[in-house]
């Protein structure tokens, strides 16, 4: 099969003409831009970082800019502001959610909590203030298996809201966690079957998979890691060709990165739609992202006493995250 071509870049007049006013506007409002790199290029090329949830959460941690421009989706700008409560963080689209976010709701998540008294809870960075707030730690994708190791042997780990991610890091750590059956609208359409005829008509790309995938997608793998660790893998790997399984955004960084490798996404669903794209994701454009600059909304805001409760799991992941490998 021939996989899909990734969506064209706007390379009009009037798409440069909106770049050079967004980059007017951030200078007069002394603004950063971050972005996540299943962003469109265009976006991903304008910003001051570029990077996976828990370089971004380092980033925005830190950052000394008045003004944040979060180009990602709405959790992301909630830990931006949880993180640095003095900058004003703005988003382009605040409806640019997550389904992980949403197939796990504050309240549904303390029940569940409440029926598991003792245990750790581990939850993933794809989810709402609320829910991190209710939490004991939050954990990435690049993060979660150094994090979970520090956890003692006996303590039972309640891991939401990824359902695959979970279910790789048991894999990878030889225990069991309580799982709640949340998954990513992405990552959970990849085609088996499409990724094994792209493996039959490219016989030499190695496969690089986000662990959000189904353990289907994962066998087939020759690499699981979070975007940042595919990134690096491509890199480093001296394959000339590689199948991309996971959002498609990240393989513009892949192109810059790693000039004359080949990288082809692999499709979702049947392969002739779109799957593999994130929706919530896109939602952020030139437009709405030059909008947002010029008139200062949408500002995301939280209630502090929501912001502290949230920032302690989000502190001690930093924390756990930066520490030396057990």
């Amino acid at each position: 099969m021939t996989a899909r071509p990734l969506v064209a870049r706007d390379t009009s007049p009037a798409g440069a003409s909106l770049v050079e006013e967004i980059l007017r506007l951030k200078r007069e409002r002394g603004a950063m831009l971050l972005a996540h790199y299943y962003q469109d290029p265009e976006i991903q090329d304008l910003a001051d970082f570029v990077g996976d949830s828990l370089e971004l959460a380092r980033e925005a941690e830190r950052a000394a800019a008045k003004v944040i421009v979060f180009c990602g989706v709405r959790f992301m700008a909630e830990v931006a502001k949880i993180l640095n409560p003095a900058a004003d963080v703005l988003i382009p689209d605040l409806e640019a959610g997550c389904s992980l976010e949403e197939s796990c709701p504050p309240d549904a998540y303390a029940r569940w909590r409440a029926e598991h008294p003792g245990a750790f809870a581990a939850t993933y960075i794809n989810c709402s203030a609320a829910v991190k707030a209710l939490s004991d730690v939050i954990v990435t994708s690049s993060s979660a298996e150094r994090i979970l190791r520090q956890i003692p042997a006996d303590t039972t780990i309640l891991f939401a809201p990824d359902r695959h991610l979970g279910a790789y890091l048991e894999r990878k750590l030889g225990r069991k966690m309580v799982l709640w059956p949340g998954t990513c609208v992405v990552h959970e359409q990849f085609s088996y079957q499409a990724l094994v005829e792209l493996k039959v008509e490219h016989p030499g790309a190695l496969v690089a998979a986000h662990p959000e995938c189904p353990e289907t997608i994962l066998a087939l793998a020759d690499h699981v890691g979070s975007t940042s660790s595919i990134l690096r893998y491509v890199q480093q790997n001296p394959a000339p060709e590689f199948l991309i399984a996971t959002e498609p955004g990240i393989i513009h960084q892949m192109e810059k990165l790693a000039p004359g490798k080949r990288f082809i996404p692999v499709p979702g669903g049947s392969g002739e739609c779109a799957c593999n794209v994130c929706p919530y994701m896109r939602r952020n454009t030139l437009a709405n992202l030059h909008a947002c600059l010029r008139d200062g909304v949408p500002l995301l805001e939280l209630p502090e006493d929501l912001r502290l409760a949230a920032l302690k799991p989000l502190e001690r992941m930093l924390k756990m995250a930066a520490a030396p490998s057990p």
